[in-house]
């Protein structure tokens, strides 16, 4: 067991973490050089095409130093703000991480959120300058901000490069001396913490777990204590770049266990593996549960599809822990389910994997956050759909949730993201400067606000430049009301939404111009509306395709003509008391993109 280390790869996005992973699994040659490729970790089509990791990887590398062999467990994490909860469940089956900085963008909003993440585990932190080979690399400048924020000294920093390898070594000599080895019992009994899974269709559920005490050997009669249930282990093993079976998993280790698991609900992330004849006295307090922050409508674009979708959904969520989900009816859409996702790009994730993975063909509404409603009569009710909404009269008071933002940019950004975040209702409460040429600014803003664009928006005025991090920080009272959407006088409930009062009639007009342009035209004349309880906000007109009813008519009086047309205007203003709009699928998606 003291041969054995743990650890883990944190950094900002785009901070060259899947890089550097690469280089030291070359070293260490795990992979074998037909199958190496770049980002060898990521293999999802989907990261590949992006550039970004989202889900958490582990791989197992052996390391001779002085003749002595050492186990290295690696796990390469997300860097994106929306997938910190895969971060906080690697950090928890770690003893220390490497914190990579890019020496030409220097820390920025992530850096520091995962390393407070990090040191809250009790985590060993290995400060790491990446990309020193970059023509804009200014590794000096980086150094003197990372000894500010972690406190360590210069000759502790190591220098390097993902992508010439460069310090490789001396990162290899830093794990082994710096971080610990895990302190566990082999003697006592199996305490393993699950912190990860996913589905396979012809072997079941497999669950990634890490042993703190104790052992697992195949065919061992395994409970698991949060769901009660016991099983089997038919097989288990180590994680190299495919499943590696062996007879025992011991103390310290990473590995995984398949046990036949055919239904998604059984596993659940966080659970403590332990034998079922010499169980463990208590479970082990692993990473908090996720709160969703967005909230989303999902359905099938054939209600024949809603038990193949309700299927995928669950077989996601075991490789997605973070995702939530609960089923759902709507009068426009029929039958779907209501899922919590941690931002906007897990949601346009989630969305992209089920088509691709699961060949699903779906329709998304429009993501909204949940709020808290204080009725006259005492009650508290949760709204996360716009349709929950109880009657006005009965409403005391809306509260919605807030956040607490740190942008981390350039000073000559200063303005034009101060003018953003006060747009979205943002109050700065401090601003400081890191260094010289760059400023940290904190602000408290409604989540609903930064919901839609507002991370497209910043790194476009900022020219990337700036980073974006952010924490919950309670419910607030606010002047909130529900816009609602009619086609040809009927409410479309996918497209309703909740909105501050000052807001709503620029969202509203908005949204009627959208839907002018993506609906097509019927032989009836369609009204768009958008309106607050009865009162309409804004309202478009899709005209009626034109029929020439007259061209028979090549003479003679013009009453022939007036009788043709009348004919006609009575005909479709019966159409349009009978007629049906279909809302296109293109209609829901252009609604998320509203502000582009």
């Amino acid at each position: 067991m003291k041969n054995i280390r743990n650890f883990c790869i944190i950094a900002h996005i785009d901070h060259g973490k899947s890089t550097l992973a690469d280089r030291l699994i070359e070293t260490t040659k795990t992979v074998n050089e037909r199958k190496m490729m770049d980002t060898v970790l990521d293999n999802m089509d989907l990261e590949r095409e992006r550039g970004i990791t989202i889900k958490s990887h582990a791989i197992q590398m052996d390391f001779v130093r002085g003749g002595e062999k050492y186990v290295l467990n690696l796990i390469d994490t997300p860097g994106h703000v929306d997938f910190s909860y895969e971060v906080s469940r690697s950090l928890a089956a770690c003893e220390g991480a490497l914190l990579l900085v890019d020496a030409s963008q220097g820390i920025q909003a992530q850096t520091i959120s995962n390393l407070y993440l990090a040191v809250e585990q009790g985590l060993t932190i290995i400060p790491i300058v990446n990309k020193i080979d970059m023509p804009g690399a200014n590794p000096e400048l980086v150094e003197e901000q990372m000894m500010n924020l972690v406190g360590c000294k210069r000759e502790e920093i190591i220098h390097a490069s993902g992508r010439t390898g460069l310090g490789v070594e001396k990162i290899f000599d830093a794990i082994l001396d710096r971080i610990p080895a895990p302190k566990g019992n082999p003697d006592a009994p199996l305490r393993a913490l699950i912190f990860d899974s996913m589905f396979n269709s012809f072997r079941g559920v497999i669950a990634y777990y890490r042993i703190l005490d104790g052992s697992i050997k195949k065919d061992d009669k395994v409970k698991f204590i949060n769901t009660g249930a016991t099983y089997l282990a038919d097989e288990v093993g180590i994680l190299r770049l495919d499943l590696e079976p062996r007879q025992e998993v011991q103390t310290g280790d990473v590995g995984y266990i398949i046990t036949g698991i055919k239904n998604a609900k059984e596993i659940k992330v966080g659970d403590t593996i332990t034998q079922f004849n010499r169980p463990c006295e208590q479970a082990i307090q692993g990473f908090e549960d996720v709160k969703p922050m967005v909230f989303a409508g999902i359905y099938p674009m054939d209600n024949d599809d809603y038990a193949d979708l309700r299927d995928s959904l669950e077989k996601l969520q075991l490789n997605d822990a973070s995702l939530v989900f609960e089923p759902e009816t709507s009068i426009a859409l029929g039958f779907g389910f209501r899922c919590g996702f941690l931002g906007l790009l897990h949601l346009e994730i989630v969305q992209e994997r089920l088509e691709r993975e699961y060949d699903m063909t779906i329709l998304t509404t429009v993501p909204q956050v949940s709020y808290d409603a204080y009725l006259t009569n005492g009650t508290k009710i949760v709204i996360n759909n716009p349709a929950d909404m109880p009657d006005i009269q009965s409403i005391n008071r809306i509260e919605e949730p807030y956040i607490k933002a740190q942008v981390i940019t350039k000073p000559e950004y200063i303005g034009s993201i101060m003018t953003l975040c006060m747009d979205k209702r943002g109050i700065l409460i401090n601003q400081n400067y890191l260094t010289e040429d760059r400023v940290e600014l904190h602000f408290e803003m409604p989540l609903a606000e930064i919901v839609f664009d507002f991370y497209d928006r910043l790194k476009s005025i900022s020219r990337g430049y700036a980073s974006f991090d952010y924490h919950p920080i309670g419910y607030r009272a606010g002047d909130l009301v529900k816009l609602d959407i009619l086609l040809n006088a009927e409410q479309v409930d996918a497209f309703s939404s909740m909105i501050h009062r000052t807001k709503a009639e620029d969202f509203g007009r908005k949204m009627c111009e959208k839907l002018k342009e993506i609906i097509p035209r019927q032989m009836f004349m369609i009204p768009i509306q958008a309106a607050i309880g009865s009162k309409i906000i804004a309202r478009e007109n899709i005209s009626a395709m034109r029929k020439d009813v007259t061209a028979k008519c090549y003479g003679g009086d013009i009453s022939r003509k007036r009788k043709l047309l009348e004919k006609q205007k009575k005909g479709k203003k019966k159409m349009r008391q009978f007629g049906k709009v279909e809302v296109p699928q293109e209609a829901f998606i252009a609604v998320l993109k509203l502000n582009d």
